[in-house]
């Protein structure tokens, strides 16, 4: 009996995304994080800006992450991560989706990600089952075709036929963009499965022949008993 095989793929990040907003003093929409968070105490109230620098022209604009705040409504490790433009903190907030809508723009993910993909040797023709986890380091909206023709290294035409086929299983459909944890399931196809069953069924057919020739060999002859005439 074969036991399920597992893999596992990793979207690991490459750079941070893109933002795309109008600069004021140039005509280009390309702006990446500075590093930096600015934070601003008037009294008790704060105001907190993440600051991104644009690609055209290094303008310096403030994207709103708190405005006008009680300091009490911030723990006081997130106030101290802002003043020390934490890293961590920055990378959050450059790919916070909620803070893009907030503020009316958008993120351009392209050249922020790289698959890291673990699968054992003969994955696609094994008979055994090979269950893959992808996982996500960041929140890119990945296309799940995308990830199976890298992970798999097939074309695009031929992962779309193991999926019609059912040879991949997936939770969600082949052209939609994934950005959490899933799993999928890679079966053998039809053919290998057959070719592995052929020397189990003919291995069957001559012990049934081998049974056959046995049962059909002539019993010694009995002895007849004697009559005795009257």
């Amino acid at each position: 009996m074969h036991t399920e095989r597992k893999a596992r793929w990793a979207v690991r990040q490459s750079a941070l995304p893109t933002v795309v907003r109008s600069c004021p003093d140039c005509s280009s929409t390309r702006h990446r994080p500075s590093g930096k968070i600015r934070v601003n105490a008037n009294g008790k109230l704060l105001d907190v800006w993440l600051l991104l620098s644009c690609a055209g022209c290094d303008r310096t604009s403030k994207v709103p992450v708190h405005e006008r705040v009680h300091t009490s409504s911030l723990e006081p490790a997130r106030r101290e991560a802002y003043e020390n433009n934490d890293l961590a903190v920055v990378r959050e907030l450059t790919m916070s989706a909620s803070l893009a809508a907030k503020n009316d723009y958008s993120l351009d993910w392209s050249g922020t990600w790289e698959l890291e993909a673990r699968t054992p040797l003969h994955a696609i023709d094994d008979p055994t089952p090979l269950t893959v986890l992808v996982s996500f380091e960041l929140p890119v909206p990945v296309r799940v075709e995308r990830l199976l023709m890298s992970g798999l290294g097939l074309s695009r035409s031929r992962v779309r036929r193991m999926v019609a086929d059912g040879r991949i299983r997936l939770p969600l459909a082949p052209d939609a963009k994934a950005r959490r944890d899933f799993e999928l399931t890679v079966h053998a196809p039809a053919a290998t499965l057959a070719q592995l069953a052929a020397p189990v069924a003919a291995t069957r057919r001559e012990a049934v022949r081998e049974l056959g020739a046995a049962s059909a060999v002539e019993a010694p002859p009995r002895l007849s008993r004697a009559v005795s005439g009257a």
